[in-house]
C-alpha cells in the first residue's frame, strides 16, 4: 500500500488576521477622506453664500430702476410695495422664487440704507458660526 505524503498546503481564503488588517486600512483611509472633506464643504458653503449675495445685486438694481429706491427688505423683491405710488411703478417679482436661505439654512440679513455705504444696501450672512458680527461673516462689502 502506498501512503500519501501530506503536504502542508494551505486552503484557499483569508485568515482572520488578514481580514482585520484590511479593515484597519479601510478605516484609516475613510477617516482621512472625511477629515479632508469637512474643510472642503465649509469652503463650498462660503463660496455659495458669496455667490448668492452677489446674485441679489441684479434684482435689487432692477427694483431701484423701477421704483426709484432700494427695497426695505429682500422680501420686497417678491411682493409689491405697500405705498401705492411705488406699487404702480413696481414691475416684479424680481426673484423667481422665495428669497433663499444662506447655506447654513438661516435668512440673509439686509439693511438699507447701508452702514458701510449709505447709497447701497448691506447684505450679509452670519456665516458658519451663526453669530452676527464675527470674523466668519460673509458680506456684500469689503470687511476692513
Amino acid at each position: 500500500m502506498k501512503t500519501r505524503k501530506t503536504q502542508g498546503r494551505r486552503q484557499g481564503g483569508f485568515t482572520l488576521v488578514e481580514v482585520l488588517l484590511v479593515l484597519v486600512i479601510l478605516v484609516i483611509v475613510a477617516s482621512l477622506a472625511v477629515t479632508n472633506l469637512v474643510p472642503m464643504q465649509r469652503k463650498a458653503n462660503v463660496n455659495a453664500a458669496k455667490t448668492q449675495i452677489r446674485a441679489f445685486k441684479g434684482p435689487l438694481a432692477a427694483y431701484r430702476l423701477d421704483v426709484g429706491d432700494y427695497p426695505p427688505s429682500l422680501d420686497a423683491l417678491r411682493a409689491p410695495p405697500a405705498d401705492a405710488a411705488a406699487a404702480e411703478r413696481w414691475s416684479g417679482p424680481y426673484l423667481d422664487r422665495e428669497v433663499p436661505l444662506d447655506p447654513w439654512h438661516r435668512p440673509y440679513q439686509y439693511r438699507y440704507p447701508g452702514q458701510n455705504d449709505p447709497d447701497m444696501p448691506d447684505i450679509w450672512s452670519a456665516g458658519p458660526d451663526g453669530i452676527d458680527g464675527t470674523q466668519d461673516d460673509i458680506t456684500s462689502w469689503d470687511p476692513d
